[in-house]
């Protein structure tokens, strides 16, 4: 028998901080997204807990091959920083990023990108969603620490990301403006005042998947629906 040609599934990576790395935990948006995908795309998951947009830049020539981008197959990346980088500087300075670098980061990220053939249209940046401060500081106060991140100053951060996203021709999910459209109260989508929570992910999944779902709705099944396949001769149908 001749050698057999490996199956290449099309890949989404998500590449973030700690909301993307807790993507996959039990209905996770990250987990959710693997689910609509099974058997068109291989969703891999690339978060970085406590990492922020400084980081990110350096770390991502050594998560995508650019020399082998064609190899890799990339559908979509999402991009999904500044809940760190917006953390305040005299309260957090390992991992406050500046709101100018931030922006420039994001960019030089898409530009990395766009070298790995991995062009703007296939990136969608999303923006840190708000702090729930009150919850926030709880958590700071239990590990020793006070307050170290501000709303506002969230909202600062993801008004630089929406801008940046534009500028490099990507579509962005602004989860800060969208969680508080209309005066809502947003604690509900977060766990912690930081981080996802159930409801938080589910908001994120829906509103990610209405940026991603033309991109990624057409891809074909991997290898044949079972219905498909001949009983009499499965070679034939399964190696073609």
């Amino acid at each position: 028998m001749s050698k057999l040609k490996t199956v290449m599934w099309p890949k989404v990576i998500l590449f973030g901080d700690s909301i993307t790395q807790f993507s996959f935990q039990a209905s996770g948006w990250g987990a959710d997204l693997a689910h609509k995908l099974s058997r068109q795309c291989d969703v891999v998951n690339r978060g970085f807990s406590g990492y922020n947009s400084r980081w990110a830049k350096i770390i991502l020539p050594r998560l995508i091959d650019c020399q082998n981008a064609a190899g890799d197959n990339i559908a979509a990346v999402t991009v999904f920083f500044g809940a760190n980088d917006s953390a305040l500087e005299d309260k957090n300075p390992q991992q406050h990023v500046p709101l100018q670098e931030y922006s420039e980061n994001l960019k030089e990220i898409s530009s990395l990108l766009a070298a790995a053939g991995v062009t703007p249209e296939k990136v969608v940046f999303i923006s840190p969603p708000p702090l729930h401060e009150p919850a926030w500081e709880k958590e700071c106060i239990l590990k020793g620490s006070p307050l170290n991140r501000h709303n506002s100053v969230a909202g600062q951060y993801a008004q630089a990301c929406v801008q940046a996203a534009g500028q490099c021709g990507s579509d962005v999910l602004d989860l800060w403006t969208l969680m508080q459209k209309d005066g809502q109260d947003f604690s509900v989508y977060l766990s912690d005042g930081l981080h996802l929570s159930e409801k938080g992910n589910q908001f994120v999944s829906e509103h990610l998947w209405g940026l991603l779902q033309g991109r990624l709705d057409d891809l074909p099944f991997v290898l044949p629906y079972w219905g498909d396949v001949d009983p009499k001769s499965p070679d034939s149908s399964l190696l073609s």
